[in-house]
């Protein structure tokens, strides 16, 4: 602790699928969405995140905003009428569930092996997408755009 202020617990390479406390979640979203022209670095709440040329950048419902490789962009969402597929415009999310823990301490994790690394404050949920993919939400987000799904829920929605 420095000052009073917590330092937080980094989490190397967690794996939620076992963790008792973690909940499967799906979420529903519109969201904004730019291809990225040039590599660069956009600034989310919980951290920098690198793109490519051809990456997604999304402004969500809450004014939050990451980026997501073009690859799995295509695989999680799709064009809302009159965005045609591939171009910049709105899109949807498509609802696939995934593991999901409230801290409550602060930590960091990073965003895919070497990637990114993100930092949370107690409160805020660490999301599990895939194996070695994280996110963080913080929970006013995670409360606006995401569903917890029953206890018997093992994936898929």
């Amino acid at each position: 602790m420095l000052r009073g202020v917590p330092v937080p617990q980094h989490i190397d390479d967690p794996d939620l699928t076992e963790d008792s406390d973690a909940v499967w979640a799906v979420k529903d979203e519109l969201v904004a969405v730019e291809f990225a022209v040039a590599a660069g670095t956009l600034e989310s709440a919980v951290g920098s995140n690198r793109y490519q040329p051809g990456d997604a950048l999304l402004t969500g419902s809450t004014g939050d905003r990451w980026c997501v490789s073009r690859a799995r962009f295509e695989e999680k969402y799709r064009a809302e009428p009159p965005t045609d597929a591939g171009h910049s415009g709105r899109y949807r999310n498509l609802p696939v569930a995934v593991r999901a823990k409230r801290m409550a301490v602060p930590f960091s994790v990073a965003r895919a092996a070497g990637g990114d690394l993100l930092s949370g404050a107690a409160g805020d949920w660490l999301m599990q997408y895939a194996p070695g993919d994280y996110g963080i939400v913080a929970q006013d987000r995670f409360v606006s755009v995401y569903r917890v799904l029953g206890e018997n829920t093992s994936c898929g929605t």
